[in-house]
């Protein structure tokens, strides 16, 4: 007998380093989890969500205790059995030698062993099972959906709500039997219960028993696997073009798995049987029918089936199957209702004639689209924005603006607006200092707003936006009682939460910055906070807390922290309705607004499921991405999902922090589940104020999803809808040069078709599948009393309707536009904004796009020079929309256009003196978009071809390095400029202005 190997052992002084150093990693490990825990504590009391804190974490505590003692214990309990009832006695053979010194080595740590085993497997199941406590909780909570699957006649909430839970406690339960059975394997090989090698019997007694009655579970559990997975089926993609149960599902795989369950059944009786039967070849046999009953039935019938029954004519096989998903994902996704309108039915052509645009002409007269067409784009105007409104450095906005509409002395009409935030990245090094970051420089102040369809005129500071609510203190037509911001989208640096200390001791002076001193370039305003934000940190044990959680001593050492500090955390305003409601996915995009006085951040937080039946699966990131995604917004997680609600409104108070949640879709499911899980945390819609239920928008993000789903679900017809005949697609965003990103939508102030007015809508256009021509322009209203409306405007088929991409080619390749954009880009860059596409009336649809010029200097920034239009291919292209307007629909057409008269250069109290840099202004003649002729005075015929000629010399001078040339040339260019301009106004005057022909 080979005598038994030594187990090695550790030195006295080992030991002890190594228990020190275990020691410290527990107690840093712990004091972190603590200090964190402590602090988002801290974060809920001062919100007032403990409920969601508390419910949280006792939710992941239970879960965690019993996923772990059940999987720990279990596993450790069929271990101690199989070593209980090890044999007395093993036959002495090579392997038993060999095996003995492991048993050797085990037995006088037998009990360590099982308890380390027991520890480690339960910490791993408790972690795994505490992510999944939003899925108890909506088991445990669970509201009925009132609608019922087609299938098994069950109410939906049985696949969101119940089967998620099932499916997730069948999980554990196959791996505790798994992990079991291994354990017991293993124990019984080392100590003689199981010997492979040994002559003889191979399994003791008790060994068969334990693995008998392992087993047996096992495939019990896979009975129960075989019944779920028969529910599973509504979210098959066999049917490739839709999801849910297909022809092949429901008549070949529901039967196999039925079937399976019974084998499965008789397989684990057979192996309890064994416990008395003592002979494996019983279940052995019954498992190979198993898995032979599972591969012919479970898979090569339904593949048969699917092969020679459904291909050859999978159209009308799947048609009843096809009606189903359309309908759960029409009701997944909210588009059951939409209002389908055949538009523009009688337009057999693209390109308009002289009559057409008469007939226009008559609709835009009468038309409030054309008095309310958006002129400014938020997506551009940030740096203008920050030029002429940003009064210090330390201020900023923005790179995405917002859009909202404000009714002023009885007019709505929407708003370009932002809020002037604190911007830590702009503050210089003599700024940076812990004080400064985080004790002086503690907020913004003041509310920005501009009309949207105005812009200054004049020579001095044309093409800027007419600021009506600005300056510091702010003043101006939307009044601000408090306008300083505390909280917002600017105070979260790439993910790192920029925090504050506010409050001075007792006798100290004010500390924050809060704006220039009135009338004074030097001077500065100081202030103290006095909301009731943030979390007091006045006791030494707080301000250690908070010292060990940023890791920063300043806590404890600055004089800036006192008794009555308060320490401003997690300030974005979307991280905050995240952290209060984590059942929630927040849009992307939170807006500014001044509410009662205050400036208020409005958030849409949506309810979700990746579990809806029916319903067709996308991914959330996917789906909501455009080209100006990450621009300004937040891209939403891409996490797979099948049903999505706008069930929640909420609000950030930009001063205190306050984060309030309004059930605002009362009928959801989803959010009544949460509600009850969560009680007293989202407020009744009633409880809404009025002032906040007219600013609130149709959502972007659900939007897009929404669009999205509508290329393909919009068609009724199983059949049309397997062939993809009446297929949309997203139009790529074409005022980006090289973008393959989807045009984002556009928030517009118009009157849909059928309407009595103007209503606050999102917008947006779609083409024809892998075409560039229109199919619908969709729109989603904003107003109160039709919010969430869907009107999809169906363009006619047999019409090549010109798509945005073909709009915006034909606008910038037309010979007197390019020429004029020649011209802006001699030392400017030209920004295209939105294309905003407008339906006037019954007439057909309207292109409108503003054009911005933007010098090439550090002090440059965006300033709207031009506007094109486009209606059925006539172009006309004008320093202001009314002229663009009289070009294509002649003369007087524009007098509706918000621009038609002359808007006074005014600030945010009736007064501006922003100095600004004003770029080239000219005005090319009117145009059609298909390069025909062009009816123009000779004057200004004979101006373009002076431009162009001076254009061929400039560049020739360039290429030849003749600096001499080159002045020569650019002289030339300014005397054809000016000989233009003179021409146009002369032309204007007259009245003699030119009009496309049709």
């Amino acid at each position: 007998m080979r005598p038994p190997v030594p187990v090695p052992t550790l030195s006295r002084r080992a030991k002890l380093v190594i228990g020190v150093i275990a020691v410290l990693l527990v107690l840093f490990t712990v004091i972190g989890t603590l200090t964190n825990v402590y602090v988002d504590f801290l974060w809920f009391d001062e919100t007032g969500y403990t409920e969601v804190f508390w419910t949280e974490i006792q939710t992941r505590v239970l879960l965690f205790a019993v996923a772990g003692v059940a999987t720990g214990g279990l596993v450790a309990l069929a271990v101690y059995l199989a070593y209980r009832f090890r044999p007395t006695f093993r036959p002495m053979s090579l392997e038993q030698q060999n095996l003995e010194r492991y048993r050797q080595s085990i037995e006088p740590r037998r009990t360590l062993v099982l308890v380390a085993l027991a520890v480690v497997l339960g910490l791993f199941a408790g972690f795994t099972a505490q992510g999944s406590w939003e899925t108890w909780l909506t088991f445990r909570n669970s509201t009925p959906f009132g609608t019922v699957d087609p299938q098994f006649r069950l109410d939906n909430s049985f696949f969101v709500f119940e089967l998620p839970f099932y499916r997730l406690v069948l999980g554990f339960g196959f791996a505790i039997a798994i992990l079991a059975l291994i354990g017991s394997l293993l124990t019984h090989y080392v100590f003689g219960g199981l010997r492979l090698q040994t002559p003889g019997q191979k399994l003791s007694g008790a060994a068969r028993v334990q693995l008998s009655v392992l087993l047996g579970l096992f495939v019990a559990l896979k009975a129960v696997a075989y019944w779920l997975d028969r529910y599973s089926t509504v979210y098959s993609d066999r049917g490739g073009v839709f999801t849910g149960a297909s022809y092949t599902d429901v008549n070949a795989l529901l039967p196999a798995k039925t079937i399976l369950v019974f084998v499965a059944a008789i397989c684990a009786i057979a192996f309890f049987a064994n416990i008395v039967v003592r002979n494996f070849a019983l279940p052995a046999a019954s498992l190979v029918l198993l898995m032979l009953s599972s591969l012919v039935i479970g898979v090569a019938y339904p593949s048969i089936v699917q092969q020679f029954v459904v291909r050859p004519t999978p159209d009308e096989k799947e048609a009843a199957y096809i009606s189903r998903a359309i309908d759960a994902t029409r009701e997944a996704y909210d588009i059951s209702d939409v209002d389908y309108v055949q538009y523009a039915q009688d337009q057999t052509t693209d390109t308009a004639t002289d009559a057409d645009a008469a007939a226009a002409a008559t609709e835009l007269a009468g038309s409030p689209t054309v008095s309310n067409i958006r002129l400014l784009d938020p997506n551009v105007l940030s740096d203008t924005f920050t030029a002429l409104q940003q009064i210090r450095n330390v201020y900023g906005f923005p790179a995405r603006l917002d859009v909202d509409r404000y009714t002023v002395d009885g007019v709505t009409q929407d708003y370009v607006v932002a809020a002037r935030e604190l911007d830590q990245s702009n503050l210089s090094d003599n700024q940076s200092s812990w004080i400064n970051r985080h004790a002086v420089y503690t907020h913004g102040n003041g509310f920005v707003a501009a009309p949207a369809n105005q812009v200054v005129s004049g020579a001095n500071n044309g093409g800027q936006p007419n600021f009506t609510t600005g300056d510091l203190p702010t003043t101006g037509n939307i009044p601000v009682e408090q306008a300083r911001i505390y909280y917002g989208e600017l105070l979260n640096d790439n993910g790192t939460d920029v925090y504050s200390v506010v409050g001075s001791a007792d006798g100290e002076g004010d500390r924050e910055f809060d704006r220039p001193e009135s009338g004074s370039d030097e001077g500065q305003v100081n202030f103290t906070y006095d909301g009731d934000g943030g979390v007091s940190i006045g006791s030494f044990f707080r301000q250690l807390t908070f010292a060990i959680y940023y890791r920063e001593r300043n806590f404890i050492l600055s004089g800036a922290v006192n008794d009555n500090s308060r320490v401003l955390y997690v300030r974005d305003p979307l991280d905050r309705v995240e952290k209060a409601a984590p059942f929630l996915t927040v849009d992307g995009d939170p807006y500014p607004a001044v509410v009662d006085g205050r400036v208020t951040w409005i958030l849409d937080g949506y309810t979700t499921s990746d579990a809806f039946p029916y319903a067709e699966q996308m991914q959330l990131g996917e789906a909501t991405t455009d080209a100006l995604t990450g621009t300004g917004t937040t891209a939403l997680p891409n996490e797979t999902f099948n049903y999505v609600r706008n069930s929640v409104k909420a609000t950030v108070d930009a001063y205190t922090g306050q984060v309030t949640l309004y059930a605002w879709d009362e009928e959801d499911p989803v959010l009544a589940t949460y509600m009850q899980a969560f009680p007293g945390v989202v407020q009744p819609k009633s409880e809404m104020p009025d002032d906040l239920v007219s600013h609130v928008r149709y959502p972007e993000d659900l939007f897009k999803l929404q669009r999205d789903v509508l290329t393909r679900y919009h068609v009724s017809d199983a059949g049309d809808f397997y062939n993809q005949n009446d297929r949309w697609q997203i139009p790529d965003d074409p005022t980006i040069d090289g973008s393959t990103a989807a045009q984002p939508p556009y928030y517009i102030l118009a009157q849909r078709p059928g309407d009595p007015g103007a209503s606050f809508q999102l917008t947006s256009a779609l083409n024809a599948f892998n075409r560039e021509n229109l199919s619908a322009f969709i729109s989603a209203s904003s107003d109160p009393g039709d919010y969430g409306q869907l009107q999809v405007l169906r363009l006619p088929g047999n019409t090549p309707y010109q798509g945005p991409s073909q709009v915006q080619n034909a606008m910038t390749s037309n010979e007197a536009v390019a020429s004029n954009l020649n011209i802006l880009r001699q030392g400017n860059d030209v920004r295209f904004g939105n294309l905003l596409t407008l339906p006037i009336g019954d007439a057909g649809l309207l292109y409108v796009e503003p054009v911005y010029v933007q010098a090439r200097s550090n002090n440059g920034f965006p300033l709207l020079q031009k506007v094109i239009v486009n209606y059925q291919g006539r172009i006309g292209y004008g320093d202001t929309l009314a002229a663009a307007l009289d070009q294509v629909f002649g003369a007087g057409a524009g007098a509706s256009a918000p621009d038609s008269g002359t808007t006074p250069d005014t600030g945010g109290d009736g007064s501006s003196s922003s100095p600004t840099t004003s770029a080239p202004t000219t005005t090319a003649p009117p145009s059609d978009g298909g390069g025909g002729d062009v009816v123009v005075d000779s004057a200004t015929a004979q101006a373009i071809a002076q431009i162009q000629q001076a254009l061929q010399d400039l560049a020739a001078a360039q290429a030849s390095g003749n600096f001499a040339a080159v002045g020569t040339a650019q002289q030339a260019l300014a005397d054809a400029s000016a000989a233009f301009q003179a021409a146009q106004s002369a032309a204007t005057a007259s009245g003699a202005a030119a009009s496309p022909t049709g």
